[in-house]
């Protein structure tokens, strides 16, 4: 199963490397140099459909847990001064995915949507301490009685071109639901309260819609 997000790019990507492997065929006189483009054709197509897949998660629905938005691994747990929305001390929790993970973004919790705004921006490597500021990002606030109100932020890497994000403001959206997508990068990061109790570690590895990365009441 694939994304929606990927269509577009899977068949334009289809189309190209058809028509090169049908040059090939037609100019190229040495069978082993025609059968080495066909087989890089092929591996390149593998490798762009598999950014867009988008494989079935079931959500067990809790509003005392905040799930993983995304796959991938956990890099920074730490307090930091969040300044768009909060403008106070949070909890940062920040997943990486890399190039073979899922990259459907998804909600971390269910509720209301109180917040949604999407910043142009650099596309600087995500591990850069300035990504999170300087980046391409959407930043989405959902609330609801128990976990009062948890941001999620999408950020764009070096690699990554493109953010979409579909919550829109008002909106009531189910934990695990998809929230967005983010082509081909690149880091997700989860701002909480103060004290919220944590239940994975750095360098563990998440998966979106399922791990359960903390509880909603400390």
């Amino acid at each position: 199963m694939f994304h929606k997000e990927g269509y577009k790019i899977m068949t334009l990507t289809a189309i190209i490397l058809i028509a090169i492997n049908i040059v090939s065929y037609s100019l190229i006189n040495l069978y082993w140099i025609k059968f080495g483009i066909l087989v890089l054709s092929i591996i390149l197509f593998l490798l762009i459909i598999q950014f867009f897949r988008n494989p079935k998660r079931i959500t067990s629905h809790n509003d005392e847990h905040i799930i993983a938005p995304v796959d991938g691994k956990v890099v920074a747990i730490e307090e930091v001064f969040e300044k768009e929305y909060f403008k106070d001390k949070r909890l940062q929790i920040s997943i990486f995915m890399s190039p073979i993970n899922v990259h459907v973004t998804r909600h971390p919790v269910g509720g209301k949507v109180t917040y949604s705004k999407y910043h142009p921006g650099k596309f600087l490597v995500a591990w850069h301490p300035k990504s999170s500021e300087e980046n391409e990002r959407t930043t989405v606030v959902v609330k609801n009685e128990v976990a009062g109100e948890v941001l999620y932020r999408q950020i764009a890497g070096a690699m990554a071109k493109r953010i979409v994000n579909y919550a829109e403001v008002g909106a009531e959206v189910i934990q695990g639901s998809d929230s967005g997508f983010i082509k081909f990068g690149s880091r997700v990061d989860v701002f909480l309260p103060i004290g919220t109790k944590v239940n994975v570690e750095l360098n563990e590895k998440v998966k979106g819609g399922i791990s359960v990365i903390a509880n909603a009441t400390a």
